[in-house]
This record gives C-alpha cells, structure tokens and sequence, in this order.
C-alpha cells in the first residue's frame, strides 16, 4: 500500500490516503521518496485550471528518491540508486518521437500527475526509463525542482541552440525564472532579468542576471528595445507580449514554458517587421534530463528552497498560494 495526501475536489485540502497500486509493471520501477518539490502546476491541477484533473488526486511531480523495486524488465537501475521523477513518468517507446529520443512529445506520454498518483506520497511509480539517475554532487534535498522547474528552462537552450554569445532575458523571478537564470549563467549568455518586483532585483543579481529590467516601467524596456536574441517567459499570466517582441533582436525569439491560460495576443506586424518567432516547449526528454542534471552537478547549481514536513503540506499550500515562496518549496517525506 502506498501512504500518500490527496485532494477529493478541486480548490480541496489535502487529506491523507492510503491506495493500492497493484502489481508493479515489467518496465516499472517504485521509488521510495525522499523528498518531492511543490510546483504552481500542481496547484493548476489541485484547483482543476487545466480541466483535466481527476480526484482524489494526488499532487506532486518534483520527485526524488531512491529506487524500492525494480520490474522483471528493467536492468539499468538497482534498488538503492538514487533517482528523480518529473512531469512525465511514461511514454510509449515505439512511435516516431519515442525512436528520435523524443519521448516528451509522445502522443501517449504519460503526465505523472494527471490519471494517475503523483509524488506526495511515500513511494511512487513510474516507466524505468522516466526515473533519472541522479548525479554525484547533486544535493538530494534539493534535487527535486531540477526535474521540472529546472528542465523546464533548459530544455529550450538545447531545442533551440541557444549559444554563449547570445543575449536572453527572463520573464518572471520566481521558481522557474530564477533557475533560469543560474543555469544560462553558466551557459554562457549575458542575462537580462524582468521582474516587476524591486526587492528582487538584488537576488536576480546574485543568481545570475548580469541586468535588471523593471517589466512595468516601459521606458527600461524601451531602453532596450532590438537587442535580445532570446526571451523566455516563465510567468503564468498575460503580459504585454508586443513590449517584449520590441525588445527582441532582428531573428530574435520569444519563447513560452509558463503556462498562460488565456489565449496569447500577439500582433502580426511585432512578428514579421523583425523576423520573430514565438515558440513554446514541454519539459524535456529522458537524455536532456541526464544532460541538465550533469550541468547542474558540474556548475553546482541548485534551486533556492523552504523546506516544509510533507506532514504540513495545507500549510506549505497556503504559503505558495501567498506568493511568499523564495524561490521553490520542497516536501521532506515525513510518513512513519
């Protein structure tokens, strides 16, 4: 049995659950949690946003642990092997982007949190070829954004070959945004951070961002204007898209991982005078998940967390609901 806290209706508090998962698969692995990230997307799933959560649901898709169980297929992990689970915890492995290395775009992936009983638990289960081995180095307790804040950003760096030269700015400091602008730190790239918060502005600094751009004050951003050669938007609300265009780079990209509800308006002429593109991305395949967390490893690079006992997650809810998250929350696993 797996012992886990789940919400039985949208907007619910969480409750505790016991559930029985059944055999484990062939191609399955159980892992034994050790402590799981909270995201906005699991509060997008709590309060149903996306119109496609089941309850009881349980949250959680920032996964880390150590291998419990292995299928009688699987040979490439042990029991004791350290691992992370993110947002997709299966996929077909035979369509067309399955054999690419593509996983992440399968049209059968699987979504570790939707259908199915996600990582506020004490044991989860997940396609072996999901659960990615954790690199030496990488501290366990703070592991666990990587797999989904953290690939999230970097998974276009890869898609799109984004280059040291280039210059990029990031929309939005919070849990997405300020692993951006760690990891293009270390990329390479001169960083400009947006941020409509002032007392941010000396942590966007410190994380990376060699400047700093007030996102309401439209004469910074004018000041600006055609020299970014790549903006990713992490932020999950409506901004004005055509300032942001301006501020691109003739070829310049404006790329989307935060998950924006409304439909994006976004003026044809922002798009053409310059050559721009705007694009969006999943988070990542199983090699650029291995390739993200090594990066991490070698650059030292981890998320900012508050830790909370998975035992008070209402509490760490209320708290990520309150924009008072600096910068990822993480749920030590406390079941006894």
């Amino acid at each position: 049995m797996i012992q886990a806290y789940a919400v039985q209706k949208a907007k619910g508090r969480l409750k505790r659950i016991e559930y029985d998962p059944g055999a484990l698969g062939p191609d399955q692995v159980e892992i034994d949690i050790t402590a799981c990230g909270l995201c906005h997307s699991d509060l997008s799933m709590i309060d149903n946003e996306w119109g496609d959560s089941e309850y009881p649901l349980v949250p959680g898709h920032e996964i880390v642990g150590r291998i419990g169980q292995v299928g009688a297929n699987v040979t490439h992990l042990r029991v004791g092997d350290a691992v992370g689970l993110g947002w997709f915890s299966g996929s077909c492995q035979t369509c067309h982007a399955c054999l690419r290395g593509d996983h992440n775009l399968c049209n059968r992936v699987e979504q570790t949190i939707v259908g199915r009983h996600g990582g506020f638990a004490d044991k989860v289960r997940s396609q072996a070829v999901w659960a990615t081995p954790l690199p030496a180095g990488l501290d366990i307790m703070k592991a666990g954004p990587l797999l989904c804040a953290g690939i999230t950003v970097f998974n276009p760096l890869v898609q799109f070959d984004v280059r040291p030269t280039q210059r990029v700015g990031v929309i939005g400091i919070g849990g997405l945004g300020h692993l951006a602008l760690k990891i293009l730190n270390k990329w390479g790239c001169e960083v400009t951070a947006f941020t409509s918060t002032d007392s941010k502005r000396e942590d966007a600094l410190q994380m990376g961002a060699h400047h700093v751009v007030h996102s309401r004050q439209t004469s910074q951003l004018r000041k600006i204007a055609g020299t970014l050669d790549f903006i990713i938007s992490t932020v999950a609300v409506e901004m004005d898209w055509d300032a942001y265009l301006g501020a691109l780079a003739p070829g310049g990209r404006l790329h989307i991982v935060g998950a924006v509800a409304e439909p994006l308006s976004v003026p044809a002429f922002a798009l053409i005078g310059g050559q721009h593109s705007l694009s969006g991305t999943p988070t990542g395949a199983p090699a650029t998940l291995r390739s993200m967390l090594e990066f991490c490893a070698r650059h030292r690079i981890e998320p900012m967390t508050e830790s909370f006992p998975l035992s008070r997650v209402n509490d760490a809810m209320t708290h990520l609901r309150g924009g008072k998250a600096r910068y990822r929350v993480v749920l030590e696993n406390d079941f006894v």
